[in-house]
């Protein structure tokens, strides 16, 4: 087991945190599975033939594995969950305790092992595009106003584009979606998404 760790992510496994026990534990159950470890996002991260599988990360009610592909994913148990409704592809399984984890060992491996049968079998999700989704009245006045904004904000990645919509579509206040917008625009400018 321990030649396949990755050496560069041991740290995320060292350090100090409620969920360290249970993060060695989902590690020690990919590795397993034949995996690799990589870090990418700053968490752990295991793929097979260079497509990404599942990774570790923790919030502060729970700890998860996450699906990269999880929406195709054949859930016999129902334990998958949509992080939120605008997620396509991702599906996480959560946990608040080691025993959750120990208890359903075999059920992670059979998932770990289905999502590697996926890639395998070269299986795509067919992600909606921009379009099909509901442009904030904020941004679209936004856009409308501006031709530069218009042509920076479409000569995004379709990814970007849709982390903003999402972004911008999330507060119920039209006041803090204005503000998201206008904090945004100088990024839009840039060619930069939310997260670079």
């Amino acid at each position: 087991m321990k030649n396949k760790e990755n050496p560069e992510v041991n740290f995320f496994f060292n350090k100090d945190s409620k969920w360290q026990e249970a993060y060695n534990l989902l590690r020690e159950i990919a590795l397993a599975c034949q995996l690799k470890e990589e870090l990418k996002w700053g968490v752990p991260c295991y793929s097979h033939n260079k497509s990404n599988i599942v990774l570790i990360h923790g919030f502060k009610e729970y700890c998860a594995l996450l699906f990269h592909k999880g929406s195709l994913l054949i859930d016999k148990h129902g334990i998958l969950i949509q992080q939120t409704k605008n997620v396509q592809a991702g599906r996480q399984i959560r946990f608040t305790n080691v025993e959750e984890i120990e208890a359903s060992r075999n059920v992670l491996k059979s998932y770990i092992e289905q999502a590697i049968e996926i890639e395998k079998a070269g299986l795509k999700i067919e992600f909606k595009k921009t379009a099909a989704f509901d442009m904030p009245v904020e941004f679209q006045i936004a856009l409308e106003k501006s031709k530069p904004l218009n042509d920076a904000f479409y000569k995004l990645t379709p990814g970007r584009q849709r982390a903003y919509i999402f972004y911008f579509s999330t507060p119920k206040q039209s006041k803090t979606r204005e503000s998201r917008v206008l904090n945004s625009v100088p990024n839009i400018l840039a060619g930069k998404g939310i997260n670079d």
